[in-house]
């Protein structure tokens, strides 16, 4: 018992866990909420700004009752509320590139809780679990892969002045701990949504007899395609088979995640959101849910994806720079083994040399 909590205190501080899979989280829901800004761009003001229905009086008036917070009501000038739709939108940008990322995730957190807030009522699941994961992300390391920031780090210039002391030694361990602790409640959000949402849909009755995607593809207000809706509802044992994968997979999905079965359910939900967005007109919604369960893929997947392409993701001079991997090496402490002699980091240990 107490070797089995040793290592999970190891794991725990020795290293950051999932360094690229936080990156994809940020630079995912970077680009999503950067893409919904600008494509709600022409109805922004009905939406959040002053010549909104739900006025910045009234909206005011439910933060009294609820404690919420908008920086969009601090005035009900329209010059104010475009610059900080601009600043949203830089924002966003910033996010996704990984520019300054520790104070970056910081101001996108607080964009995002204030759009929520400010139109509350428009708002679904995808903005709920949205809303929940950039407040996460604020304490992952998601800039330490695949951003500007790894970029400045890498270069010569960065590595010149650095030095060691107890104190940066103490600051990369809780940096460590604060990014393995977000990365796990993102992936125990992700589980208990799929898992309640589950669960909820085997106590409907639509459901139990397999009548509930029919009713959803009869739905005026979710079919953008209303032909393509009317034709997959012409099959209606496939809609009954569609609708029970959905439970099942939904159940399941916690119960799978450290054996070989979680690869085919990721697929098989991926496609399930997908249809999601083509289907129901939810695009944003799917991009959320897909984006958040990137989470549990492994960072061997998302650094095999860098070699195919090279090019793509790292210019060559970078790439040598950073063959080494000692991004994830420099935020462990080199700790003295025995006899006072020092021992290398747990990455440098178990990574093989880059060929």
């Amino acid at each position: 018992m107490l070797d089995r909590m040793g290592v999970l205190i190891a794991l725990l501080i020795e290293r950051p866990v999932s360094l690229y899979a936080a990156a994809v989280l940020r630079i995912g829901y970077g680009l999503l909420y950067l893409v919904f800004l600008l494509r709600e761009f022409p109805h922004r003001d009905e939406i959040w700004g002053p010549g909104s229905p739900w006025t910045p009086a009234l909206a005011r008036q439910l933060f009294d009752q609820t404690e919420w917070f908008s920086i969009l009501t601090l005035s009900d000038s329209r010059a104010y509320f475009e610059a900080c739709y601009a600043a949203a939108v830089v924002t966003s940008a910033l996010f996704m590139l990984g520019w300054r990322t520790r104070a970056v995730s910081v101001l996108f957190a607080v964009v995002v809780a204030s759009f929520h807030a400010r139109a509350v009522f428009m708002t679904d699941g995808g903005d709920n679990l949205f809303l929940l994961m950039a407040v996460y992300l604020v304490f992952t390391a998601s800039g330490r892969r695949w951003s500007l920031d790894a970029r400045r780090k890498a270069s010569p210039a960065a590595d010149g002045g650095r030095h060691r002391s107890r104190f940066r030694e103490f600051g990369r361990t809780a940096t460590t701990v604060l990014h393995n602790c977000g990365m796990f409640v993102i992936a125990a959000q992700v589980c208990f949504l799929y898992g309640s949402a589950g669960l909820y849909k085997v106590q409907g009755g639509s459901w139990g007899n397999g009548t509930a995607l029919h009713y959803v593809l009869n739905l005026d207000l979710f079919r953008p395609w209303p032909a393509l809706s009317l034709l997959l509802d012409a099959h209606p044992v496939a809609i009954a088979i569609a609708g029970y994968l959905t439970v099942l997979l939904q159940v399941a999905f916690p119960f799978v995640l450290f054996g070989r079965l979680k690869y085919p359910v990721l697929i098989m939900l991926v496609s399930l959101h997908l249809g999601i967005a083509v289907l129901l007109g939810l695009p944003i919604f799917s991009g959320v849910m897909i984006v958040a369960d990137a989470v549990f893929l492994p960072d061997r997947f998302y650094r095999s994806l860098a070699h195919l392409w090279p090019r793509t993701f790292q210019p060559a001079g970078f790439r040598k720079r950073q063959a080494p991997t000692r991004g994830d090496s420099a935020l462990v402490p080199t700790q003295p083994g025995p006899g006072g002699s020092v021992r290398p980091p747990v990455e440098a240990v178990s990574r093989p040399p880059a060929r």
